[in-house]
């Protein structure tokens, strides 16, 4: 017996199918803390949205804390994180800073690059209410 036909019988058993899962939107949350990798993960995040078709097929949330705060402080951030932040937040892409970060390093949202909010309950917090409510945990 051959495995495909199998597999596809289980899934239409099951009410899995292709057509009903791309109707939804994917919930992601992806996670950064070193400044190292800040244009790495946003480098990530924009191809998330292209290989699924756009930002009107995915709910993305990039939760910030530690260190990494130092590469999204406008007057420290590269022209690549400026410019790779400002392409995502045009899409959608919603970015929450921890606010025991903020408080750490002495700094105020309006220091950082536009687009974020404080996330006062703290970030690694608030990525675990986001994977509560469904979303992906990614941390490239």
């Amino acid at each position: 017996m051959k495995t495909a036909p199998l597999l596809a019988l289980l899934a239409a058993v099951a009410g899995v199918s292709s057509v009903a899962t791309a109707a939804e939107k994917l919930d992601v949350v992806y996670h950064l803390s070193e400044p190292e990798r800040a244009a790495f993960v946003l480098n990530n995040m924009q191809n998330h949205i292209d290989g699924v078709g756009g930002p009107e097929n995915i709910n993305m949330v990039l939760v910030v804390h530690g260190p990494a705060v130092n590469a999204l402080n406008e007057i420290e951030a590269t022209e690549k994180v400026s410019s790779g932040m400002a392409s995502l937040r045009e899409q959608g892409v919603a970015f929450e800073m921890c606010g025991n970060t903020l408080k750490v390093f002495n700094l105020e949202l309006d220091e950082l690059l536009p687009g974020f909010v404080e996330v006062s309950q703290g970030g690694v917090t608030r990525i675990g209410e986001l994977q509560s409510q469904g979303f992906v945990y990614i941390r490239p």
